[in-house]
Parts: structure tokens; C-alpha cells; sequence
């Protein structure tokens, strides 16, 4: 075994010496599925050791509760690494999953993959329940038929379609019960998901605000794919994709502005009067502060923003500000319409052509219905105090940093005050 070892790694090291600058492109690709295919055989035999391993308790000379424990201690693997490759080193010593381990040892499949198909293979059932309510006992071959499919799929799968292919192995080997199987699986998983259903939110103090969320996974598709159409580039200009310091955003920080943009403006007429954002958080301030440029607001829940910023929510997001005058008598409580309708929108579209900001491609679509008199200072809701602005020139709208010139064509430009 000595011998052997010592082959192997001189091998290797013959291999690194190799210099590979001076290969064509044939030959680099073909030491990369070489090599690919080397590494899947030495990964066998090292879940190959690990059973053993496992199997004369060999961390049990160092109080060890779980052999892969000692083994992680010793490799500098993580224990869960480690536990996975003894787990699956051992179920290679089942003659079910001995071929698998095979292929793996021959190199024609890869690590995730075979614990993808001994993963699928373990989860058929002994039996299914059917929708009439009888039981059917699952065929003990079915087990090495699905391995079989599976193992041959993977020479054109990786893990990830393996995987999908996998949950529904029994339409392949017993398609008359896969069905059944499958609603069953499904019925089990969105029962878990309901239960699971949870969401934190914690403000730092600092201006942000953390959270986490676990939700069903249809739900997080829809909600992707909302974020994911609010984000669209093909919806912002380019100075709307550039961060602070000129730098493409990346899609991370592009998602989190949809995000905000998706709460600011969920339309008020859907949310409960009792428990929605747009009926219970109040900004609370004074005229000079509603109108000065350098104030701030203080929100029902104690917290404070800038009064730049309560004017602009105060256009689209679902905010109701308590304006106070300087003895704290309220001056204004709402209106009876704050945000612009649907029909006033189009309006708007076919009266500017779409944005008003000039030099700004944004279309109607991707627009914010922005009160030039602003509504919280009394402006009305209405065609002649409204113009459509993209999301970075609403902003720059409420910038007490910027200054706004309406030219005679009903165009807007910005620029910096000095």
C-alpha cells in the first residue's frame, strides 16, 4: 500500500512539473477531462477509506463521537464535508449503489453526482398511497432500474438536472405510480413550507434595516421574478446602473433597490386599513420642516428620515403625513387621493411622450407620477401638477442638492447647487 501511495504522489507531482503554457488548445483540453476524470476516481477511494474507517470506529482513539469528526480534525475537511463522504463511502458497499461507486471509480461520473443518484435511488418508497385511497407495494427492481436510468443519464447531466430528474424517477420506472408519488412528495414539501413560513426585521439604528425571510418556494419565485422585472436594465438609464463612483451595480445591489421600489409603491387600495403600510406609518412634521431643505421627520414608530426624503415617498409610497404648524395643530392629514390613477398615468404618457427628464430614455412603464407642486405641500393630484420622472430623477426632485428648471416643452433638468 506504501508503494502504491508513494506512485500516486509522485505521479501527481511528475503532473504539476508539467508545463502547460506550451500546449495547443487540443491538448490543454484534453489534460483538463483527464484530470477531471482522475479526480473522480481518487475521490472514490477516498470515500473508500473513510468507510473503512468508519467501519473499524477509528475515532473512537480519540473520544471522537462520529468517526467523520476525527477524520475532519485530521483533513481540515469541514464536518460536514466529512460526513458526507464517509455516508456515501459506505453506501457504496451496498451492492445497489456498488455500481455507482464504479462509475465514480472509473471516472465517468462525478462526486455530485453520485450523491445525487444514490440520493434518488434511497428515496423511492417501499410503497405508494394512491389518490383512492388503496396502497400499492413498489416493485423492489424498480430501485435498479432507476439507477440504471440515472447512471446513464449522467453522461449527458450534471448533478443540478440529475437532480430534477431524480424526483420523478418512478415516471420512468413504474409510470403508474409516479403520479401519485410525486403529489404525495409535493403535498409533504408545502406542508413543511407552510410551517416554516417566518420573516425577521431588525433596524440597526444606523439608517438600515436587516431581516431574513423563509417562505414556500412558489412564493419566492413570484417575488424573484417581480424583483427581477423592476430591476431590468432595460428599464433604467445608464447613469441609474452606475453606483456612486461610476461602477456598473452589481445585480445584488439592483435587486435591493427593486425591492425598495416594490414597497414604496404597492398600491394603497390593496393593503389593509388596519395592518398595511400605507395606513399606519406617519410622518410627523412641521411646515418649515415639510419645506426647508436641511429637516428632518419623525415617523410614527420613532424613528427619524429626512425631510428630502418624506417628500418624495410622499409622491408614490404608501405614507400619510401629519403636517403640523409650529404649535403642533395639524395642518393636513391626507387627502382623498394622493397617488396618480391608472388613467392619469397613460395621461401623462401620451401628454409628455413618456419621462419628462431631459435626455432620460426611461419609458412610461418605468416611470414615477411625480407632483410638481408637491402633495404634501397641497398640490393636487391632478394632469396639471403631475409629470412622469424615472426613479433616480424623483429622487433628484427631492434632493434639496439639486435644483429643477421646467423649460417651456414641459422638460426638466436638474443640476448641483453650488
Amino acid at each position: 500500500m506504501a508503494a502504491v501511495l508513494a506512485r500516486v504522489h509522485a505521479t501527481l507531482t511528475e503532473v504539476g512539473g508539467l508545463s502547460l503554457t506550451g500546449l495547443g488548445d487540443a491538448d490543454v483540453v484534453r489534460v483538463l477531462d483527464e484530470l477531471t476524470s482522475a479526480s473522480s476516481s481518487l475521490t472514490r477511494q477516498v470515500c473508500r477509506a473513510a468507510a473503512e474507517a468508519d467501519q473499524r470506529r477509528l475515532g473512537d482513539t480519540t473520544g471522537a463521537r462520529h468517526t467523520h469528526q476525527w477524520w475532519a480534525g485530521r483533513s481540515r475537511h469541514t464536518h460536514a464535508e466529512a460526513a458526507r463522504l464517509t455516508r456515501l463511502g459506505r453506501a457504496f458497499e451496498d451492492d445497489l449503489h456498488a455500481p455507482t461507486g464504479q462509475a465514480l471509480a472509473d471516472g465517468r461520473i462525478r462526486i455530485e453526482q453520485a450523491r445525487v443518484i444514490v440520493a434518488a435511488v434511497d428515496a423511492i418508497p417501499t410503497s405508494v398511497r394512491c389518490t383512492d385511497g388503496s396502497t400499492r407495494i413498489i416493485d423492489p427492481s424498480a430501485r435498479t432500474q432507476a439507477r440504471d436510468h440515472l447512471l446513464k443519464a449522467a453522461s449527458e447531466h450534471d448533478a443540478k438536472a440529475l437532480r430534477r430528474l431524480g424526483r420523478r424517477i418512478l415516471d420512468v420506472v413504474a409510470p403508474e405510480l409516479g403520479e401519485a408519488q410525486e403529489a404525495a412528495t409535493l403535498a409533504a414539501e408545502e406542508a413543511r413550507a407552510d410551517a416554516g413560513i417566518e420573516l425577521t426585521l431588525t433596524d440597526d439604528g444606523h439608517g438600515r434595516c436587516h431581516g431574513r425571510f423563509t417562505i414556500p418556494s412558489h412564493a419566492g419565485a413570484m417575488f424573484k421574478r417581480h424583483l427581477q422585472a423592476l430591476a431590468n436594465p432595460a428599464r433604467h438609464t445608464d447613469d441609474e446602473l452606475r453606483d456612486e463612483h461610476g461602477n456598473w451595480k452589481p445585480l445584488h445591489r439592483r435587486m435591493g433597490e427593486a425591492f425598495i421600489e416594490y414597497i414604496e409603491r404597492y398600491p394603497e387600495d390593496a393593503t389593509p386599513q388596519t395592518a398595511g403600510v400605507n395606513a399606519t406609518i406617519v410622518i410627523t412634521m412641521t411646515l418649515e420642516q415639510l419645506l426647508g431643505e436641511h429637516a428632518t421627520a419623525l415617523l410614527d414608530d420613532g424613528t427619524r428620515m429626512s425631510a428630502a426624503m418624506a417628500r418624495r415617498l410622499a409622491c408614490e409610497a404608501g405614507i400619510i403625513p401629519a403636517v403640523l404648524d409650529g404649535e403642533g395643530r395639524v395642518l393636513d392629514l391626507g387627502r382623498t387621493r394622493r397617488l396618480f390613477t391608472k388613467a392619469q398615468r397613460i395621461a401623462l404618457g401620451l401628454r409628455d411622450h413618456g419621462y419628462t427628464a431631459r435626455g432620460c430614455e426611461t419609458t412610461a412603464s418605468g416611470c414615477h407620477a411625480h407632483h410638481d407642486d408637491p402633495w404634501s405641500n397641497g398640490g393636487t393630484t391632478d394632469l396639471a401638477n403631475g409629470r412622469l420622472l424615472c426613479p433616480r430623477h424623483h429622487r433628484l426632485a427631492h434632493d434639496p442638492r439639486y435644483a429643477k428648471t421646467v423649460h417651456a416643452d414641459n422638460q426638466v433638468t436638474f443640476h448641483r447647487r453650488t
